[in-house]
């Protein structure tokens, strides 16, 4: 039978055999998890420093893509400024060609000075009532029949947006203040913006014509010529600059208000300019001579100050926008305020007719642009809200097949319908 038996036990290591030996071999375990410890610490600090470097040399990276992409975006607002212009020369000969008087370099001291009303002859009210007496024959003579193309009431309450534009200025300094279009080529279009330049664009090709830089502050108020490659422009410098498109030049300079000018439009003959001021004043000036032939109040007292102004298409009435909110009609002959209608809930920033005399499209500060039916009652017709900021102008297209619209929140709208 064989019996089970219990193997042999291992004998204990001599280190163990005693109190002391065990409490070295604790000690010998304790010290190596200390330095086990030590050790992960060490390793933990090392990862905390190289991750600290690391968020370092991505906030870095970050600041410096920033920088690029604000460069390379600078760079191309800039190419697409300079390349339209490749070859164009630097003069104003072609300014004077065109008959206009070239204005003389002012005097020290006599930049800011105002030019005193020297009244309207007869030769020129007759001038602007032959004018009128014309263009009224022949809008009646296109009333017997429509015009081919021309957009009806009910095609206007159809607008909506076709485009939007917003490199057309800096981007340091943003908003458009300004917008019209030249009467011949409405595919012309001129704006001024906050960054003291005026720029000619061409709708159909999207490129930039000209960049008109000359005034000191920002641009309020800009006028295509309906014929010719000229620009007007005022600024809260006070002064009103003539500018040829082509040499990008300006060619004269006109001072008729001592605030702020608000407003500009060009009479139907193309020979006198209308503009208004924060001075509380609407004058008409002679382009040619640079000569100031009214200067009206354009509230009671001229405490109200006149925020823009147009010319309706026959020349002999106007309209003015005040601070108050009210459009205010002129009669131009006699100098006298024949209607005021109340428009919008801020200041009025910009009004325009229609090429017919039909339609008034009004913009404010309240970031609305509001077209009206003028020919037997005051029509609301439609309500774009498509701009993000204060609406600053409009203007129609050729029998108001499309209309352009500007903002304080860098763009260029255009509105139209399907045909």
């Amino acid at each position: 039978m064989n019996l089970p038996a219990s193997g042999l036990a291992k004998p204990r290591p001599p280190t163990a055999t005693s109190i002391p030996a065990i409490l070295k071999s604790l000690q010998d375990e304790w010290d190596a998890v200390m330095l086990h410890s030590f050790t992960l610490r060490q390793q933990l600090q090392t990862a905390r420093q190289e991750l600290s470097h690391a968020l370092y040399q991505h906030d870095a990276a970050c600041r410096v893509i920033a920088r690029l992409t604000k460069e390379v975006t600078a760079a191309r607002e800039a190419l697409a400024t300079l390349k339209p212009q490749a070859g164009l020369t630097a003069s104003a000969a072609s300014y004077a060609q065109q008959g206009y008087e070239q204005a003389a370099p002012a005097a020290a001291g006599d930049e800011g000075l105002v030019l005193q009303e020297v009244g309207m002859s007869e030769d020129v009210t007759v001038k602007i009532q032959a004018k009128a007496d014309s263009l009224t024959a022949d809008r009646k003579r296109r009333g017997k029949t429509i015009p081919e193309g021309l957009a009806s009431a009910d095609d206007i309450s159809q607008y909506r947006q076709l485009a939007s534009h917003t490199g057309l200025h800096s981007a340091g300094v943003p908003g458009l203040l300004a917008l019209d279009l030249q009467l011949s080529d409405t595919s012309k279009v001129v704006t001024g913006g906050a960054d003291k330049n005026a720029v000619v664009f061409n709708k159909e090709t999207e490129q930039v014509i000209a960049v008109l830089k000359g005034h000191t502050k920002k641009v309020t108020s800009v006028i295509y010529h309906p014929s010719e490659e000229l620009v007007f422009s005022a600024s809260p410098d006070a002064s009103i600059r003539v500018w040829g498109v082509q040499q990008a030049q300006c060619g004269q300079i006109i001072r008729t208000h001592e605030g702020p000018v608000t407003g500009l439009s060009l009479h139907a003959t193309g020979d006198y300019l209308l503009s208004s001021s924060t001075d509380g004043f609407w004058a008409f000036s002679d382009i040619q001579t640079g000569k100031v032939l009214m200067r009206v109040a354009a509230g009671e007292g001229g405490n109200s100050a006149a925020t823009c102004a147009q010319f309706h298409p026959d020349g002999l009435i106007f309209g003015t926008g005040t601070a108050d909110s009210l459009i205010k009609i002129w009669d131009l002959k006699e100098r006298q305020n024949v209607a005021n209608f109340p428009g919008h809930s801020g200041p009025i920033s910009a009004i325009a007719f229609s090429e017919n005399g039909f339609y008034l499209a009004t913009a404010a500060d309240d970031a609305v642009v509001k077209l009206v039916y003028l020919c037997k009652k005051w029509t609301e017709l439609k309500v774009l809200n498509d701009h993000t900021a204060q609406a600053t102008g409009v203007a129609f297209g050729s029998n108001a097949s499309f209309l352009a619209s500007t903002s304080m929140d860098r763009s260029l709208k255009f509105f139209g319908f399907d045909r």
